[in-house]
């Protein structure tokens, strides 16, 4: 994790130094839950894209090691399923499903709707309790064969929580309140700080109108690409 407070604090000081305003909480929160969630997004980007080119070897400059490392972070392990309607609801949190068990030990295969008539029509491809099948929808899955209506188990990707400053304002002043119960740091990799800081002040540079704090960013930006690529 990554404390809210240190990005909030280190976004401001840079702010100040270039004499370019002051942003709110309200204003901060907004841009620090759009940039974690755009480096989030960009972590399965990346995954891709260095697959593709193969993995290094060297045990501490492994991209595709270190992006997973970031990603297993939201993983979630052998979440119960809670079955309704005919159906099991997904967490509301999911951002990607990894697989789907049966009791833990047998995973279940996802199929189309066409996929399933044509299954259904031959005892030998039909789903059965050895051999489940789920059909994904919008925020739930069907399970087949029918006689499945519990024990099923979803390894799955959650999305990241919201980022939340909390305060008290004393003289009408905000003050960091760490111990409020909606209170939330960022929660990507810790190396994602200088990523969070740069980003949320290019987003800065829009809300208080400075092009030169977008540019500030957008060169420190560019110089960390390059070095990563470098």
């Amino acid at each position: 994790m990554v404390s809210v407070d240190t990005v909030y604090q280190t976004v401001l000081a840079i702010l100040n130094k270039e004499n370019r305003g002051y942003m709110t909480p309200q204003e901060f929160n907004l841009l620090a839950n759009q940039t974690q969630s755009e480096i989030f997004e960009q972590y399965f980007y990346d995954l891709n894209q260095y697959n593709r080119r193969g993995e290094i070897t060297n045990e501490f400059a492994n991209i595709v090691k270190n992006i997973k490392e970031k990603i297993d972070l939201f993983k979630v392990q052998q979440f119960p399923l809670v079955y309704s309607t005919n159906k099991f609801n997904l967490p509301t949190n999911l951002y990607r499903v990894g697989s789907i068990d049966y009791r833990n030990t047998t995973e279940v295969e996802q199929i189309t709707n066409k996929e399933y008539l044509y299954y259904s029509q031959s005892p030998l491809t039909a789903p059965k309790i050895s051999y489940p099948m789920y059909i994904r929808e919008e925020n739930s899955i069907s399970v087949y064969p029918d006689s499945i209506a519990s024990e099923i188990f979803c390894t799955y990707i959650r999305k990241p929580a919201s980022v939340n400053w909390t305060y008290n304002v004393v003289s009408n002043e905000a003050f960091y309140n760490p111990g409020a119960p909606d209170a939330q740091d960022f929660e990507v990799h810790e190396s994602e700080i200088s990523n969070l800081v740069i980003k949320i002040l290019s987003y800065a540079g829009i809300v208080i109108k400075q092009a030169e704090i977008i540019q500030l960013a957008e060169a420190k930006e560019n110089k960390k690409i390059t070095q990563e690529k470098s």
